[in-house]
């Protein structure tokens, strides 16, 4: 069967490879879609600490069981649409014993420590498996980082009562969006795109800011009255960003960082004691995925936009180049594996 591998930076191939062999306790995907993170363009521009290379991209899943072992049990049928999730837990590290499975210390995530599901068949332990009766193949596959965004706005407690400041209108960064406003809460959104920024006006939010205009800082607490925003997400990844949030949050406010820093950040600490801020970080996803499951079922946000392209599998390296060239064309990026 084919797959995609990326040998090393750069460097993208389609590779024939063995069809898994099935154990008792797996199902067996046909993969429909894959969807393609900025994760696996980190790996592509060599940029990952995490990535041993050669490796197989892949872990927002699309898929339909064609096959299931002897111990799966009967809750799930041949034919049924899934996604997965993609990550692993150790169940003794100090992370698993606190039931936070999803930053598990020797966690290994699909298509990053290990390889993934950018193929035309992949075997998975049952219980790493979603259905849902109401999503389409596409659908599946904007699950995992959906639910990535969405356990920011847990980790910040999000509810009615607040205002979330969402600093990156990326894929990960628009599902915090959704989620807060799925909560109730009021959305201000930051991105240096205005067409991100127009995005996320079809899913209703109603205070967007570029990035570009002066005195960012300013703007959020004419917004907010003068208070700041009581929870601020960071989706970027960047130190301008990540002090932005210290400043714009309010007093006793919630600080929630998702994107990896890429160097060193000089902090006002003093803002960290003044305000009494609650500083946290937020990894992959936990028991998010049932409820963007039922956000996707709803049909009441449109979705299907975040779709920027699909290629067929047999161009992967060449979406992979031009998501290099101008990752600002694109939200999300599938790749339809059924249709080679």
């Amino acid at each position: 069967m084919k797959s995609v591998v990326i040998d090393e930076p750069g460097k993208v191939r389609l590779n024939e490879i063995a069809e898994p062999e099935l154990k008792s306790d797996e199902v067996l995907l046909e993969i429909q879609y894959i969807g393609l993170c900025g994760t696996d363009l980190s790996t592509y521009r060599g940029l990952s600490p995490f990535v041993t290379y050669p490796i197989i991209p892949g872990h927002e899943v699309s898929g339909i069981i064609v096959s299931m072992g002897t111990k799966v049990p009967s809750t799930l049928k041949i034919g049924d649409k899934v996604t997965v999730n993609p990550y692993t837990s150790c169940g003794v590290c100090p992370a698993c014993r606190l039931g936070r499975m999803n930053t598990c210390e020797f966690n290994q995530t699909l298509g990053v420590q290990r390889d993934g599901a950018l193929r035309q068949y992949f075997a998975i332990p049952y219980n790493k498996i979603l259905k849902s009766n109401k999503l389409s193949s596409q659908e599946f596959s904007l699950v995992e980082p959906l639910s990535v965004g969405y356990h920011a706005t847990n980790r910040g407690q999000v509810t009615e009562i607040d205002t979330v400041l969402v600093i990156g209108c990326g894929m990960i960064g628009i599902g915090a969006i959704v989620a807060s406003l799925k909560k109730g809460a009021a959305v201000i959104a930051i991105d240096l795109d205005d067409r991100k920024l127009e995005l996320v006006k079809s899913f209703g939010v109603k205070l967007t800011i570029n990035a570009n205009e002066p005195d960012l800082l300013k703007q959020v607490k004419e917004i907010t009255s003068g208070e700041g925003a009581s929870v601020c997400i960071e989706a970027v990844g960047s130190a301008s960003t990540y002090v932005l949030a210290v400043d714009a949050a309010t007093f006793a406010g919630r600080v929630v960082y998702i994107g990896y820093a890429k160097k060193e950040i000089q902090f006002n600490t003093s803002l960290f004691v003044k305000k009494e801020l609650s500083i946290l970080g937020s990894r992959n996803a936990l028991f998010e995925f049932r409820p963007v499951i039922q956000m996707l079922e709803e049909k009441k946000m449109p979705f299907e936009k975040l779709i920027s392209k699909i290629y067929p599998l047999k161009e992967t390296p060449a979406a992979l180049e031009r998501w290099n060239k101008t990752p600002g064309d694109f939200i999300k990026i599938l790749i339809d594996v059924k249709g080679l």
